[in-house]
């Protein structure tokens, strides 16, 4: 008897712990999880994403919410695509300011940028950093004429290390951490939410960016090359 109350205590708990792995593998409870150590932690994170084209859709609706937002990037892909384009056609009736910074791809000496286009060349052999500035040219004079018609929007350039990509909104933040050998989109990404120390730290490291940026020369000359995906 007792052998038989073991056998069936046995079977029940191993479907408990198989219901159990299942219900972590699925996304929303794991979210829930992560949001629940956020709370008890303050560090704000409610969202892990392996990709970062895996958030696009959520950071499209933060921005259709947001009253101002500030983007820190790479190339700035993105920022030509749809995920972006209700704050630059002003469809969401509510944003007042974006503040946009991408690299200098006149930089002198522009280690930068060649050190990241080594760090994608061996998956990518295309990817040399005479592409790479070509690629920031088109997407900055795009982002131009977009705040040529638009108030509110400003483009500046900054010349650090290609490590994160900041999209911050008075509400929350993606942080993208750029891996090597990966280009973004396949990046990891974190959803962080205000207030919290990750929404905090994200917030001050574009704030401290874009006080020691330049402003986008008047004439941007355009390259033939458009962006990739």
């Amino acid at each position: 008897m007792v052998a038989f109350v073991l056998g069936v205590l046995s079977s029940i708990l191993a479907t408990m712990i198989l219901v159990l792995v299942g219900w972590m593998r699925s996304s929303r409870p794991r979210w829930w999880l992560v949001a629940l150590l956020a709370r008890l932690t303050g560090t704000g994170v409610h969202r892990v994403y392996r990709r970062q084209s895996s958030a696009e859709k959520d950071v499209a609706r933060d921005l259709a919410r947001a009253r101002w937002v500030r983007v820190l990037t790479g190339r700035g892909n993105t920022l030509t695509r749809d995920v972006f384009t209700p704050l630059w056609s002003d469809t969401t009736g509510r944003v007042e300011s974006v503040r946009v910074l991408l690299p200098d791809p006149d930089a002198v000496p522009g280690e930068w940028l060649a050190l990241r286009a080594a760090e994608l060349e061996p998956i990518d052999p295309g990817f040399t950093p005479d592409l790479l500035r070509n690629q920031i040219r088109a997407n900055t004079s795009y982002l131009s004429s977009v705040a040529k018609g638009r108030e509110g929007i400003e483009l500046r350039r900054f010349d650090l290390p290609h490590l994160y990509r900041v999209i911050v909104t008075d509400q929350a933040a993606y942080i993208t951490f750029y891996d090597r050998g990966r280009h973004g989109r396949h990046s990891p990404c974190l959803y962080v939410r205000a207030p919290g120390v990750l929404y905090e730290a994200a917030l001050h490291f574009f704030s401290t960016t874009w006080a020691g940026s330049q402003a986008v020369p008047t004439e941007q000359s355009p390259d033939t090359g458009a962006p990739n995906s």
